[in-house]
């Protein structure tokens, strides 16, 4: 009897274990959907459908700057300043011919720092 209760409390540790490890990895699942955005101080000339101004942007402090094409909802950029963003990117179903596939939601301006 003494086995079959010891069996018992390590069969439902494990599974308390499982179950717990299963809610952690769904959690950090929902967060693929952000990203860290370094925002640049100046925008550069490029090109979309028409000549315009870009954010420059770059994922981390090491990276390369690139041209950002698109709009980050709920952020007001500020020439001179270096900004640190988090990000929500949404796959837009039906994107517009001459528009991103991808929505990016600001969720928290982690900086601003005068440049």
């Amino acid at each position: 009897m003494k086995n079959s209760k010891a069996l018992l409390q390590v069969f439902f540790s494990a599974m308390i274990i499982f179950v717990l490890s299963q809610c952690t990895a769904s959690a950090n699942t929902s967060n693929g959907n952000e990203k860290t955005f370094i925002v640049g101080p100046e925008t550069a000339d490029c090109n979309g459908v028409v000549p315009m101004k870009c954010l420059q942007v770059k994922e981390t402090p090491a990276g390369n700057w690139t041209n950002f094409y698109s709009n980050i909802e709920g952020f007001t950029y500020e020439p001179g300043f270096e900004y640190v963003l988090k990000v929500k990117t949404e796959k837009i179903e039906n994107p517009p011919a001459d528009g991103s596939s991808i929505k990016y939601t600001l969720i928290k301006q982690v900086s601003k720092i005068k440049k």
